[in-house]
């Protein structure tokens, strides 16, 4: 820390002095979005390994058409927690996806939280957001609030990447996990098959471990899997993002822009692509989001010292990292 405050001016020292702590209601809110993300993950996780549910209910009047998103999805949801309760194993294969993956979201908050501890940063605690049971994972990620002004380069370089690292670090037992219990291949006619990512490959072939698009996912495998898509996707070179702070900080605001410019028009052809060749529409979640990103001005620091060799290194290994979170067409649907 006395290196990266070193070269600061006398006039900017007042920066990052104060810290806040959570109020009672604070915790309360934390705690209470973390356990209901909890819940949803669980639920989302049984849902993963439970079989596809029953038919639809029969349209029969006008307000049977109304009513059917909600009616299916509400009847989905009870004939899954039906199912759960006639087969208890399936709770564990919730509860192990839930942990999974809510280690993976929590180590990638506390790593910024406490970069900003490192810097005296005000931050919050994480937050965590539910997602309604059975759409997408049972959560949308978690983010922490940044209170203050980030002070120099070097601080907001260390507290945006930081979170990627420390999730891409409890990410991997987790994979080598998912990828040990595979289950042998089922050839299916149609369905949605997830892809792998780089570092699923390198480690399949470590563990000499046989890949097939055919083979049941597990709990783990998700977790792993959903965790690295949201690495990935937090390190895109674009706007805020953990990737657009790491690229304000190596490269300055022109070039920052530059290059979230042509992260955005490269994601959004990959999903025009995606969608025409495996009929999958995901990718236009994530070009949405990358529009807006683009759209909010980043700050920039008040001291913008060198980096130096070290920090030069990690930026080449975030990189690499990226590379092997990154899938550009995540799912095929058949």
């Amino acid at each position: 820390m006395a290196e990266s405050l070193r070269n600061i001016p006398p006039s900017f020292q007042h920066f990052g002095q104060s810290w806040s702590r959570p109020t009672a209601r604070q915790w309360r809110l934390h705690i209470l979005l973390f356990v209901l993300t909890i819940a949803t993950t669980t639920l989302s996780g049984i849902m993963f390994a439970s079989p596809e549910p029953g038919a639809d209910p029969p349209l029969r009047t006008p307000i049977d058409y109304v009513l059917y998103i909600p009616h299916a999805y509400l009847s989905t949801v009870a004939q899954i927690l039906r199912y759960a309760l006639e087969h208890p194993e399936l709770l564990y294969q919730g509860v192990a996806f839930s942990a999974s993956l809510l280690a993976i979201l929590l180590s990638h908050e506390m790593g910024h939280y406490l970069a900003c501890r490192h810097y005296r940063v005000d931050a919050t605690l994480p937050y965590f957001i539910p997602a309604p049971p059975l759409f997408i994972a049972g959560t949308f990620g978690a983010f922490i609030k940044i209170k203050s002004p980030i002070p120099t380069r070097r601080a907001l370089f260390d507290i945006g990447l930081a979170g990627p690292f420390a999730g891409f670090v409890v990410a991997i037992p987790i994979a080598v996990i998912g990828l040990l219990t595979m289950a042998p291949p089922v050839p299916l006619l149609s369905g949605i098959y997830f892809n792998d990512p780089l570092l699923f490959k390198l480690l399949a072939r470590l563990l000499g471990v046989t890949l097939d698009p055919n083979s049941p996912t597990n709990p783990y495998y998700m977790a792993a899997w959903i965790g690295l898509l949201v690495t990935s996707l937090n390190l895109m070179p674009v706007g805020q993002l953990d990737g657009g702070h790491g690229t304000f900080a190596v490269f300055g605001q022109r070039t920052h822009k530059i290059i979230g410019r042509i992260a955005f028009v490269s994601v959004a052809s990959l999903t025009v692509l995606g969608f025409w060749w495996y009929g999958s529409p995901s990718g236009f979640l994530y070009t949405v989001l990358l529009a807006v990103m683009m759209r909010v001005r980043h700050p920039e620091p008040p001291v913008m010292e060198e980096l130096g060799n070290k920090r030069s290194v990690i930026a080449v290994l975030t990189l690499i990292m990226f590379a092997l979170c990154f899938l550009p067409f995540p799912i095929m649907i058949k």
